[in-house]
Order: C-alpha cells, then structure tokens, then sequence
C-alpha cells in the first residue's frame, strides 16, 4: 500500500512528497496560529486559489481572542489536568479544514513568545497561574521579564538531560500528547519544536524524539525540526538540526530570511551544499519569509525577492511570514504564489538545480538561473535586467517566454539558437522571470 502521508521523496529527497505525488510547498497566511483565528475556512480557500499549501500553525495563545489549553477553575487559576474543549475543537476543525485543501501543515509545538515577559505572567504553565505545582517544586519563576535570546525560564529545562523537573515534566507531556491525539490522524502534519529558540539544544532534541517514537506506537512516521535564533546559518546552533537526520527529518532556515540579496542566497545555498557533503540531505522550509515595509523586518522587496530566491534555490518550501512583519497573503502575496506555482508547474521542477555559473555579464543580485543543463532554464531578475547565458552545450532551439511576476502574466513566446551565448533583456523593470525550454 502506498505511503500517503507526507515525507520527503525517495527520488529527490531535498524535496517533499504527498499521497504520493511530489510538491513543492508555498504559503503565505494572515496569522501563525492559525487554528485560533474565526474565518479560517475563508482563508484557506483564498490560498488554496492561488495555488497555495503551506502554512505554520503555532499552539500559541498570546494574541486578542484566543483560547488556552486548559480549563479555570472556579477560584480563578488554571488546573493543567483539565483541557478547555474550546481550544481543542478549533484545532481539531483546522487539521480537517487543511487536510481536506492539501494543504501542508507545520506545527509549532512550543509557541517561545509565550512563556515570556507579559505572556507569561497569563501563561497556565506560570505557577502563580495554576493550582497543580508552586514555585518551589516546579522551579518556575512567575516573573520572567527578559526576552526569550536570554532563556531564562526553566520551563525549558524541565527534561532529563537538564534540571528534570518532573512534573512540570509530565503536564508538558501531556499537552504534547494531546496535540498528537489529533494530529496524528492525519498525514499532512510536519512538526517544529520551537519559535526562535536560544535553549540548550537538550530540550528540542528531547521533544523531536518523544513526537518520534509517540508517532512509532500509533504505526507512523512523522517528520520533526528545530527553529534557532540566530540570523547566521552558520552558527553553531544550527548545525544541531543539519548535522543530525536521526534527530531531525527535516531543516528550517526561516532566519535566513533576515538576510537579504546575494548573501541571502548564498547563506540558504551553502547550507544546501552541506548536507550533500555530509550525507544527509533533507527537505529545508523556510516557515517565516520577513519583509514589509509596515514593519520592521525588512522591506516588502526584501520579502519578495527572500520568496523567489528560496525556491530557485532549492528549498522544499516557502511562506510568507504575518503581517506586519511579512507580507501574510495580501494581493502581492497571493500573485507572487500563483506566479511560481505557474511557473514550477511548467517545469521538470524537481530535477532541475542553481545554475548561476552560466550567467554571463551578471551584476551582483542581478538573476538567478535554476535549470537542466542542455534542456530548460529559469532566471529570475529581482529589478530587471539583461545577462548573457551560455548555451554553448545544446546546439538545440529554446521556445523563451518571460513571466511578468507581480501580474502572474505570460508574454507571448519566441525562439533562440542555441550553440553560443545568448542575451536576455527583461522586458522592463521590475521582477521577471524568463523561462527557456
């Protein structure tokens, strides 16, 4: 019987497979935990129409309106033995909702924001919230006011291989297990340990195994990841999730996204070429893509340009980060989608790899070229442009049509000679794409 659950593919294992079929993974959605928010059917099919299927799912519940995990008692305090039903249901209706659309879904186990700062101090896990452990025993401060970089709240170093607090232990096991209770009927589940995370690799590695093996008794196999602080890929923290498949089934390298123009791609491309060299090729997603002029992660080009350079690159899958830190899945958004998908759809996509060396007279952030050498090619210009490319290898005509990206607008096709070099000018500024076949 065919395995339909998603996992990466056999035949390109840089890339993910679903009900057998391989995908390339796009997204863009207005929040993160989307489980939460009330028009989330309204907004699944908006991304599914432009060719949308990823998104991110945090157990987050720090915004206006939402729910937690569990149920208050009558004096007030939570007790982590009962579970808000509520809360459950959304995240129940929403694993229905996506699984029914194909669309891929990453969960976010541990949503950091929360367990800081002002979250904390309304967080059940805070032990001035709840009536089932105090301060003492849980060693859990109620007062955490630094940001998570600094990882000052014990509550991530519950695990054996830390402080093992046993029971703040066995209540973080019990919502794990929970979310598994649902998610685990499905097969369109990716799993993430943490948002950003700057705690001592113990503890994502503790969870990815536990998700691992809980998945294992129910007769699955699921695929688990971690999310690090640092912009810098190649931080040693980093190298915990690329250097260790049997922890990790897949790479997430949404920080990278801080990063912008040529350093972006090299960042996300050296990475790529790394896990070749040590054996261990495995999808890489990118969750979060920042840019938006409305906030303060870069600029809306910067978010764009992020999106289409992951996916000429190689990554396996790319979303749009919320507003206003990313472009969410407004109009740009959802143009921008339709236009790759377009674009991939075209193309022996899953075979094809960077091809920048046969750019010629190329300026710096100018195209980049992803292809199969002798059989088509696809360059993208960030602000227009015209290189040379070398076709001295196939003595063969290409058909050449160029992509207007931000209309998602085919021009009408023409035919160049191969056997040489052949320049390519942009129909006019602004992001194109040329595709030669």
């Amino acid at each position: 019987m065919q395995d339909s659950s998603v996992r990466p593919s056999p035949a390109h294992p840089q890339y993910w497979m679903y009900k057998g079929k391989e995908v390339l993974l796009l997204g863009g959605t207005v929040e993160d935990n989307l489980f939460q928010i009330p028009d989330i059917e309204v907004h699944l099919d908006l991304l599914q129409a432009a060719g949308g299927n990823y998104v991110r799912n945090t157990m987050s519940s720090r915004d206006s309106g939402n729910l937690w995990a569990f149920r208050k008692t009558e004096g007030g305090n939570y007790d982590l033995r009962q579970w808000n039903d509520e809360y459950w249901e959304r995240f129940e209706r929403f694993l229905k909702l996506t699984a029914e659309r194909d669309i891929i879904v990453q969960v976010e186990i541990w949503a950091t924001f929360d367990f800081y700062r002002d979250n904390w101090d309304v967080n059940p896990f805070n032990p001035a919230n709840n009536n089932n452990y105090d301060e003492r025993r849980s060693k859990l401060s109620p007062v955490i006011e630094t940001h998570p970089v600094f990882a000052e709240n014990n509550f991530f170093r519950s695990v054996p291989e830390q402080l093992s607090v046993a029971i703040v232990l066995d209540y973080q096991r019990k919502f794990v297990d929970k979310i598994l209770w649902y998610s685990l009927k499905y097969n369109h589940i990716l799993y993430c340990m943490d948002n950003e995370t700057s705690v001592n690799a113990d503890w994502g590695r503790f969870w990815s195994l536990y998700i691992q093996k809980q998945a294992a008794l129910a007769g699955k196999k699921v695929y688990t990841t971690e999310m690090w602080d640092p912009w810098d890929l190649s931080h040693p923290f980093h190298n915990e999730t690329f250097d260790h498949p049997e922890i990790y089934g897949f790479v997430d390298i949404s920080q990278n996204n801080h990063i912008t123009g040529e350093d972006h791609w090299l960042n996300g491309l050296a990475q790529l070429d790394r896990l070749k060299r040590i054996d261990a090729v495995r999808p890489v997603n990118n969750i979060k893509v920042y840019g938006n002029d409305e906030g303060r992660h870069k600029t809306t080009r910067n978010g764009l340009e992020s999106f289409m350079q992951n996916v000429f690159l190689g990554c396996a899958g790319t979303r749009f980060h919320r507003p206003p830190s990313g472009q969410g899945l407004n109009e740009m958004a959802q143009v921008v989608i339709r236009s790759i998908r377009d674009l991939s759809d075209r193309m022996d996509w899953f075979n094809g790899i960077p091809m920048n060396e046969l750019l010629l007279e190329r300026e710096i952030h100018e195209a980049y070229c992803r292809g199969i050498e002798g059989h088509e090619y696809a360059i993208y210009f960030p602000d227009g442009g015209e290189i040379g490319i070398d076709l001295h290898h196939s003595g063969k005509d290409f058909t050449v049509s160029w992509l207007d990206v931000l209309k998602s607008e085919w021009s009408g096709s023409s035919t160049i000679k191969g056997g040489g070099i052949v320049m390519l000018k942009t129909p006019g500024p602004g992001h194109w794409i040329v595709l030669m076949q």
